[in-house]
């Protein structure tokens, strides 16, 4: 390795560092949790991705000697030297090291919905274990060697971790034209659902433009988004919702539903009283708004919209 960046992380000898920024109102797309080099040598390094607690984030390990093991969705891989594992929390799989065995590697974990959508979509097409160009992970070390000097702003924060989305983007989808085809075709989709949300949006319309079959499309978009395509319009939707009724003071709840695409204000209401606890009305003149955060909206919606998207279908 040379002179190398890795080499360089490697020097340092092992460190860890655990990002802890300011909390704000804006809510950054992608933002490092935490980054290091170890070395671990005994039985006690073992995660499981059920017990990591409820809030998303993804983990980008790559192993640079000996190795560890991997159970992913009911099958065992060994990871080896020169092998990245792409794990989302939480999630069905569990990482260890078996007693006597060595595990060397650097990591770096990662939330936010920017991170959480690309790291999805990659894991569609690759699995857990991917072998990455030298380049890359020499880009990836760069950016766990920068994390863990530390001092920078939450922006620039965030802009090491999109940094090493990014790089590993490139790896995977720059050298497959077939996948980055599939992928540029959810994000055609994606525009136009965010394009047309006060419109009828059809799993069957939304198939037709990416130019799949439904069956083939609905795969795929769950796989790139984490979500059925019926799903992520009702998100898309209730949060059009929320923007309106707390930037527009004066527009009628009637005309809220229809801007957010729906046509029968009685189930709007319906609908938004089951995912936000309160009226559209209520949710607007007291304000509740003012005291839930954007991340924390957005997190009760994931959990109730499931139930109410087949109304989108």
């Amino acid at each position: 390795m040379g002179n190398s960046v890795l080499q360089q992380l490697i020097d340092r000898g092992p460190a860890m560092r655990t990002v802890s920024l300011p909390r704000g109102r804006q809510s950054l797309h992608t933002m490092p949790t935490s980054t290091g080099y170890e070395i671990r040598t005994d039985a006690s390094y073992d995660w499981d991705g059920r017990k990591r607690g409820q809030t998303p984030f993804t983990v980008l390990q790559h192993t640079i000697g000996g190795a560890g093991n991997l159970r992913y969705e009911n099958r065992t891989h060994r990871v080896r030297p020169g092998e990245t594992l792409l794990l989302l929390v939480p999630h069905n799989h569990r990482y260890w090291l078996e007693e006597g065995g060595r595990w060397e590697f650097f990591w770096i974990s990662m939330n936010g919905e920017e991170a959480l959508r690309i790291h999805r979509a990659i894991l569609a097409v690759t699995g857990p274990i991917i072998t990455l160009q030298p380049d890359t992970v020499e880009h990836l070390a760069d950016c766990s060697l920068r994390l863990i000097a530390g001092g920078e702003t939450p922006g620039s924060a965030s802009a090491i971790a999109y940094e090493a989305a990014m790089a590993l983007y490139d790896d995977v989808f720059g050298s497959h034209p077939v996948l980055s085809e599939e992928y540029r075709k959810m994000q055609h989709v994606i525009d136009h659902i965010l394009g047309n949300l006060d419109k009828p949006l059809p799993v069957e319309e939304l198939a037709r433009i990416s130019g799949l079959s439904r069956a083939h499309f609905s795969r795929a978009f769950a796989a790139s988004e984490g979500m059925p395509p019926a799903e992520f319009v009702l998100q898309k939707r209730l949060q059009r919702a929320v923007k309106l009724l707390t930037k527009t003071a004066d527009l009628p709840v009637k005309e809220v539903a229809i801007l957010s695409g729906f046509e029968d204000p009685n189930y709007f209401a319906k609908v938004f009283r089951r995912v936000f606890g309160a009226s559209p009305t209520e949710f607007r003149t007291t304000g509740m708004y003012a005291s839930v955060p954007a991340t924390g909206r957005n997190a009760r919606t994931n959990e109730s919209v499931t139930t109410l998207a087949a109304a989108c279908d």
